[in-house]
């Protein structure tokens, strides 16, 4: 069964399969000003004292760690002691000792593990850091790094798209919200094709531009997603979360939730595994739905397909070494750019500011399309680069080879990860219908002009024949 309530924040992972998250304890005890203005610049509510308390926590699991080495050490040596011993009494004596020893030894074991989680846990709470690029604020200090397509449309309510799909039958709102509730939605006729054609065709883009197709499970473990940092960022206190929760049927069943996003089973595919950096890039392309609570949403927001609680989505994702994740970032938007030129739609590049950045990326380019029924820019892609952030507590490593040192490295680096937006299909269904529709003199919608990139992907229709293709 499926829970529709809100779940309050919490830093302490669910049960895992894992291990526990990697992070880089020392980097955040010696950088405590930088990481807390970083928090601040993210708009991040940090619990207590934030990053002060991880660098005492870590002070402190140092200090019982080193005692807990010298304990052992004084063990062993006690325990050779024994062996060499020649009288009785020499040898009770060492063995209480070594009794002792022992004792000290378990007591500091479980005092360091305490040590261990409450460091973790305050960890977990610190987003990642902020390209030097990246502008600082809210939403509205995002800066345009390029425009692209055609002139945009002068502001309609004509070209509304919940109108525009009344009068040609493209969408059924109302039986939507009998069937499942607000901001659900059944798509009719050619927008039913339309998402058929739009996902085949963004997923023929980047199978062309190297990625692996894959499916993904609508289902996953909440404890993946909290490790890719789909964390809580709502204003309320306590903050909520935006996932479905499924209610297990026993008390042993993992706890699992509706993905948010495929990137969020993209990660966990290559959880806890080892890869050679010759076998980077990794570049999949997964397809598959997400589903968003989207509590607090904007009403201006929630008109027909803008926002919804599930939709269809195009996700690309890779893994690389730390030296090459920012060259991938361009690849990937030179992907999404490819979608999006081929469908003919005015559309913007956004380098997005601080406090859109969420808890896990490090960069973030979204792309906004005109939409001119609704008279704005609507967001249809997002891209950010997470570096090390996903993998070290999903566990992504690799092997470093053919590098100038021969020597292996003490501890195998984490990896990079990227994920971005190859095609949110409503989004686009909805630039699409507004910017395509063919009016009459009344101002009504007669029929669809839609992209001729499209037309290898559609598979028919009605017969109604209200689609036209561009440059036909």
């Amino acid at each position: 069964m499926i829970n529709h309530s809100i779940c309050n924040y919490s830093t302490k992972l669910p049960p895992s399969e894992l291990p526990d998250p990697r992070l880089d304890y020392r980097s955040i005890s010696e950088n405590i000003t930088s990481k807390s203005l970083n928090a601040l610049n993210r708009k991040v509510r940090l619990p207590n004292d934030g990053v002060s308390s991880v660098a005492r926590a870590y002070t402190e699991w140092k200090r019982i760690s080193a005692e807990l080495n010298a304990k052992r050490n004084a063990r062993s040596i006690v325990g050779e002691r024994i062996k060499q011993c020649k009288t009785d009494a020499e040898r009770q004596e060492a063995i209480s000792e070594a009794s002792k020893l022992k004792a000290e030894v378990k007591e500091l074991e479980a005092t360091l593990d305490v040590a261990e989680k409450e460091c973790l846990s305050a960890a977990l709470a610190i987003p990642n850091d902020t390209h030097p690029n990246s502008p600082l604020g809210p939403e509205s200090a995002a800066i345009t790094l390029s425009t692209h397509g055609p002139e945009p449309l002068p502001p309609d309510p004509k070209r509304d798209h919940v109108m525009i799909s009344e009068q040609l039958d493209l969408l059924d709102l109302k039986s939507g919200s009998t069937v499942t509730g607000t901001s659900w939605y059944f798509l009719r006729n050619e927008a039913a094709l339309l998402e058929l054609a739009l996902t085949n065709y963004a997923m023929s883009i980047a199978i062309q531009r190297g990625f692996t197709p894959v499916t993904t499970p609508d289902v996953v473990r909440s404890d993946i997603a909290v490790r890719c940092g789909f964390q809580p960022r709502d204003d309320t206190d306590p903050p909520v979360s935006h996932m479905y929760h499924i209610t297990p049927t026993n008390p042993s069943s993992p706890e699992l939730v509706l993905a948010g996003t495929a990137e969020i089973l993209l990660g966990g595919m290559f959880a806890n595994k080892v890869f050679s950096s010759l076998s980077f890039p990794l570049k999949v392309v997964g397809i598959g739905h997400a589903f968003r609570a989207e509590a607090g949403a904007r009403s201006s927001d929630t008109r027909g397909l803008y926002r919804v609680h599930q939709f269809s989505k195009i996700e690309l994702f890779a893994v690389t070494e730390e030296e090459t994740s920012e060259s991938m970032m361009e690849e990937i938007l030179s992907v999404q750019k490819s979608v999006l030129d081929g469908l003919e739609l005015p559309y913007k590049v956004l380098d997005m500011p601080s406090e859109e950045l969420g808890a896990s990326a490090y960069r973030k380019y979204d792309i906004e399309a005109w939409m001119p029924g609704r008279g704005s820019w609507g967001e249809v892609t997002s891209l950010s680069n997470c570096t090390d952030y996903q993998s070290r507590r999903l566990h992504i490593r690799y092997r470093p080879q053919g590098s100038a040192s021969d020597s292996a490295p003490a501890r195998l680096p984490f990896a990079h990860t990227l994920n971005g937006t190859a095609a949110a299909i409503p989004r686009l269904i909805v630039a699409l219908l507004e910017n395509g529709a063919i009016l009459n003199e009344s101002g009504e919608a007669t029929g669809l002009c839609l992209p001729s990139a499209l037309k290898p992907f559609w598979i028919g229709g009605s017969g109604r024949n209200i689609v036209q293709w561009s440059g036909a």
